[in-house]
């Protein structure tokens, strides 16, 4: 049994149609150090870390590991939902219509063969190998699609985690549970 705290990356520096790879904004380094800090009020002791290769999330994670005094462990598999080779304008379009809909929705044909599906598995199988307790810096859509999966609800956006809202997870075996969803706000997806 493991207990994972998976936390939206800060404020992006730009949003999904203007940079592939933001880092953080001046707000976003702000929010990852009170993240930070709301973990280390939570934990008496140092817990593994792990990330998004997207730069956001390395950023957003950079106040908790200096802190403990480890490096974060880098995981693909919680990565942002990939997208299909467009310009930085028709990702943007493409992420609001994905969205909107389900996630049985994603296999239709809407213009990539990506298996959207098979990315939102993989970011659950990530949780569910974890062994011990983690804290996971992540993005929107992957932390939809473990909150999801944990509530079998079928929407690919179940709620809108705010920058660095704290969404924690527990593992049994292979069952994925939510003990508690982080705050919501009416954020710019980046």
């Amino acid at each position: 049994m493991a207990r994972i705290y998976m936390i939206r990356h800060g404020e992006a520096a730009a949003g999904w149609s203007e940079d592939k790879d933001p880092g953080l904004s001046d707000l976003g380094r702000a929010q990852s150090e009170a993240a930070a800090k709301a973990i280390m009020s939570r934990e008496a002791s140092a817990l593994p870390t792990m990330s998004s290769p997207l730069r956001r999330c390395q950023e957003t994670s950079v106040p908790l590991s200096a802190a403990w005094g480890q490096t974060t462990i880098i995981e693909p598999r919680v990565a942002e939902i990939p997208s299909p080779n467009l310009s930085l304008e028709e990702r943007g379009v493409w992420l609001r219509e994905i969205m909107t809909g389900t996630w049985a929705e994603t296999e239709a044909p809407i213009g990539h063969d990506l298996n959207l599906v098979g990315w939102k598995q993989s970011v659950v199988d990530a949780l569910l190998e974890l062994k011990s307790d983690t804290v996971i810096f992540s993005h929107f859509i992957a932390i939809n699609a473990a909150v999801g999966h944990a509530l079998d609800d079928p929407r690919v956006i179940c709620f809108r985690p705010d920058n660095c809202s704290v969404t924690v997870f527990e593992t049994q075996g292979n069952k994925l549970s939510v003990l508690e969803q982080g705050t919501e706000a009416e954020t710019k997806v980046n």
